[in-house]
């Protein structure tokens, strides 16, 4: 056994001393995940866990799922790259049924690699479409890594610098239980947004930005969610202005709220751009950007993408879309979901050190506090987080506090496996 420990430290070492040491790793005692099955993963040492994060919300239809292992390398056998200077017949076939099942009249798709560059495209879109860098983004949100995504990410732990090409103007969002937001109903929830929306248009804009940009369900920002239909609520506005609403679906959409395809859905919102990435195929290097095809065609300069859209990627792509639809797995995530969150719920139920079990579908979050009030515990959830790895079961943490724990199975997740998790949940904060 020690020299089992003796090779992970290895890498630890290893991953140290070539790695920035900004580049977050979970756990006091970082694993490798070697190999996977279903909802199930491997470690280095062959120890089994039941995967309850997938790698933050992207192995979406199970590890190892035969469908998308056969695309994956039947393609890989006949061409892997390209780039998008010659046509490729995966990639177009995606973007059709993208397209499709958008919402977006006359839609188009651009493909990228990552999630942080769909919404930058977005933005670049957005801002070249209306001539203007003002944006309305939402307190803690997160948006992605890059230059343009920190300036959007209201959020201080993932905001490394103050520097942004764009002019950034903030509306309320974020947690129910403490804040401006605390202990309002749904109704005076609207209410204030809008208030919130107006005074903010008048005060610290021109009164026409280019866009609003939000998280249906914010990820990172721990799972924390509006009542139903409120960006719906806050369209009004900026439809009246000529602003575009773009939907960050990256960690949102594919089914895993249960209530529809995409998360916007539950909002009563039309987006005019949607932005994918994460579950869109399972684990390959996809995302992209889903828009209104003026905005799409607006840019007045050449472009390409070298690796956005290329021929593996795509046909994982869509036999990871074809098993969504096919098994309506979307559906699958709302029974399923609905079971996690009961059972945590019943397992909170008298814990004062949790101050409140959110989210949709298999998107479920519990935030840790200090008993007796709200005030965010990140030492509870930092040791719940470590217990359950310990029980056998990966979560994520998140929240603006890192407070939160965020449980999110693959869409394929069933009984058997829901019930597994909530055993081990209740021992982790039970304790």
């Amino acid at each position: 056994m020690s020299l089992e420990v003796n090779v992970a430290s290895e890498l630890f070492d290893r991953h140290r001393a070539v790695m920035p040491s900004w580049l977050s790793l979970y756990y006091d005692e970082p694993i490798e995940i070697t190999r996977g099955e279903g909802c199930y993963v491997y470690d280095g040492e062959g120890r089994r866990y039941l995967d309850f994060f997938g790698g933050i919300l992207t192995t979406s239809v199970g590890h190892g799922t035969s469908e998308v292992v056969e695309a994956i390398s039947d393609q890989a056998g006949k061409v892997i790259h390209s780039s998008t200077l010659y046509l490729i017949e995966p990639m177009i076939e995606l973007a059709e049924k993208l397209a499709a099942i958008s919402g977006i009249p006359d839609a188009k798709v651009f493909f990228t690699t990552s999630g942080t560059e769909a919404n930058d495209a977005a933005l670049l879109l957005a801002t070249a479409f209306k001539g203007t860098n003002q944006i309305i983004a939402v307190k803690n949100s997160y948006h992605g890594r890059s230059f343009t995504e920190i300036g959007v990410t209201g959020n201080s732990a993932w905001s490394p610098t103050s520097y942004s090409p764009l002019n950034v103007s903030w509306v309320q969002g974020g947690s129910r239980i403490r804040g401006p937001l605390a202990n309002l109903s749904d109704e005076e929830y609207l209410a204030r947004g809008i208030l919130d929306l107006e005074d903010v248009l008048m005060t610290t804009t021109t009164g026409r930005p280019a866009a609003m940009i939000a998280e249906p369900i914010q990820g990172v920002g721990g799972f924390t969610l509006p009542p139903d239909g409120y960006f719906g609520t806050l369209q009004k506005s900026l439809v009246n202005r000529g602003i575009l609403f773009i939907a960050d679906e990256v960690q949102t959409g594919f089914g895993r709220t249960g209530e529809g395809f995409w998360g916007y859905q539950s909002q009563g919102v039309q987006p005019d751009l949607i932005t994918f990435a994460k579950g869109v195929a399972n684990g390959m290097a996809l995302a992209g950007v889903i828009g209104r095809s003026e905005i799409i065609d607006c840019l007045g300069a050449n472009s390409i993408s070298t690796f956005g859209g290329g021929p593996v990627a795509a046909r994982a792509g869509l036999a990871t879309f074809d098993l969504i639809v096919n098994r309506n797995l979307q559906e699958n995530a709302r029974r399923m979901g609905a079971m996690l969150k009961a059972g945590l719920e019943r397992l909170a139920a008298g814990n004062e050190a949790i101050g409140e079990v959110r989210g949709k579908g298999l998107m479920v979050g519990v935030e840790f506090v200090e008993p007796g009030g709200f005030v965010p515990s990140p030492q509870r959830a930092g040791k719940a987080l470590e217990d359950a790895k310990a029980a056998g079961l990966l979560i994520g943490k998140g929240g603006l506090s890192g407070n939160v724990l965020r449980i999110a199975p693959p869409l394929t997740v069933n009984e058997a496996e829901i019930a597994q998790g909530l055993e081990m949940l209740g021992k982790v904060i039970g304790e």
